[in-house]
């Protein structure tokens, strides 16, 4: 593998590593904040993952996004005598390589919650720690993490609303005050043109996807009023910068609270409370969160998945949800919970063929968020309410897209021959679902 050296006098003194993942801007940033305030020039690095990677699409559209943030980073570093270390493989792999072109003193970045991150980073705390170099990470996605919302008890919140009780109650100015990184790029290290693998040279195809841009700051004064609405452009389409880290948590939440947008800071503590979930539940990425549901005897017909994936059920609403995602990488919220219902209740397939769907087409695919959002819709997460909530669509859309705008966008054929017919009555399906689901959970 090709070793790039650094053009300075720096390397004479050793340097220090920010390892960005899913935190990919440089203003608030707190392990880059941090990694700037030690005693090393420091290098920015990120690693195109191959554990990753190579379970996705050739077009998949996130790594094209990734990889134009990352010349967006590369070039604002350069215009600061820096530059960005770029890697395409496995971490495992990779850092042996670096350690061979750098002479490393420490580490930075910033933690990650999921499965696969938490091994990954063990792993590269157990090797950095064999090689002498210390491996700091720092908390900078969320607002609250790990133990920081607990019970008297010292235990976790298992459901929303008390948790965000006290999230709301803790949250004041220290905790989402900007890191500020940019007092520091003198302390980047004097380096320049370093190499970013293409897309072709990691087997992917250059999406044409559109990327939402981050511009939601007038969408909040009437947030909570329009926001369930699917025909009206009022939700903020953020979940993408979050999920990458092109929008700082710290400003979001900060932009909330100035705009008094009460009901879109609870959204963004939900997201927090899924990823309390993951880190204290790990079990619950793959399995039910209450283990009784996994008693249930999914129907999964293969077929009814199929129309389900295709937007070719019969119920416009679930039907224009699904085609907006297949098209766009995005559906709306409400509609989110109104096919996911209508997967797990209506069809009695396993809720994890849904989740699994949504992760290989949804930009802002977040595993604590969509996991948490499916095991709710199949009442098997974490929810008060009883497994008998099943969403009705005709009732849905009588009150969320009453003049069918929304379903007339994405199915251009409703109301013509050409429609589709019902994959399946409700009511009948109501009772067939009430049935399973009383039988799996009586015998548990």
């Amino acid at each position: 593998m090709h070793v790039e050296k650094l053009k300075s006098n720096s390397e004479n003194l050793g340097v220090n590593i920010c390892w960005l993942r899913r935190d990919l801007r440089l203003e608030d940033n707190a392990a880059l904040y941090h990694a700037l305030k030690s005693d090393k020039p420091v290098l920015v690095l990120f690693i195109f993952d191959k554990n990753i990677l190579d379970k996705l699409q050739k077009d998949d559209a996130r790594v094209t996004f990734i990889h134009q943030t990352i010349e967006a980073l590369k070039a604002d570093l350069r215009k600061h005598g820096s530059d960005m270390l770029v890697k395409y493989g496995e971490p495992e792999k990779v850092w042996p390589e670096i350690l061979k072109g750098y002479e490393v003193k420490e580490v930075y970045t910033n933690h990650d919650y999921e499965p696969y991150a938490r091994e990954r980073d063990d792993n590269m705390a157990e090797f950095l720690s064999s090689e002498k170099i210390a491996f700091k990470t720092f908390k900078d996605q969320v607002i609250f993490e790990k133990g920081e919302i607990l019970k008297a008890d010292k235990t976790p919140y298992t459901v929303f609303t008390p948790f965000y009780k006290q999230w709301h109650a803790k949250l004041n100015d220290f905790y989402i005050k900007p890191y500020p990184t940019t007092k520091y790029f003198k302390n980047l290290t004097k380096s320049k043109h370093l190499n970013l693998p293409t897309l072709k040279d990691m087997g992917f195809e250059k999406s044409k996807m559109e990327f939402p841009k981050i511009s939601y700051k007038s969408k909040l004064d009437d947030y909570a009023k329009e926001r369930d609405f699917p025909a009206l452009d009022a939700t903020t389409h953020i979940g993408l910068h979050l999920r990458f880290g092109t929008l700082s948590i710290r400003k979001a939440v900060k932009d909330a609270i100035d705009a008094k947008s009460n009901v879109w800071l609870s959204e963004l503590a939900w997201r927090e409370f899924y990823m309390t979930i993951l880190w204290h539940f790990p079990y619950a990425a793959f399995d039910s969160f209450k283990k009784q549901y996994d008693k249930i005897k999914w129907r999964n017909n293969e077929e009814e998945f199929k129309a389900w994936c295709t937007g070719n059920t019969g119920y416009p609403i679930v039907d224009a949800g699904m085609r907006q995602l297949n098209e766009t990488g995005w559906m709306h919220n409400r509609v989110r919970m109104v096919v996911g219902s209508f997967l797990s209740k209506h069809l009695l397939i396993d809720w994890r063929w849904g989740e699994n769907y949504f992760a290989s087409k949804l930009l802002d695919y977040e595993m604590a968020s969509n996991v948490g959002g499916w095991q709710w819709a199949a009442g098997s997460g974490n929810d008060a309410a009883p497994y008998f909530r099943v969403f009705n669509p005709e009732l849905q859309t009588k009150k969320f897209d009453p003049k069918f705008e929304y379903i007339k966008k994405w199915v251009p054929e409703f109301g013509t021959k050409k429609y589709a017919q019902p994959i399946v009555e409700h009511t009948f399906a109501r009772e067939r679902v009430l049935k399973a689901f009383k039988e799996a959970l009586s015998n548990s």
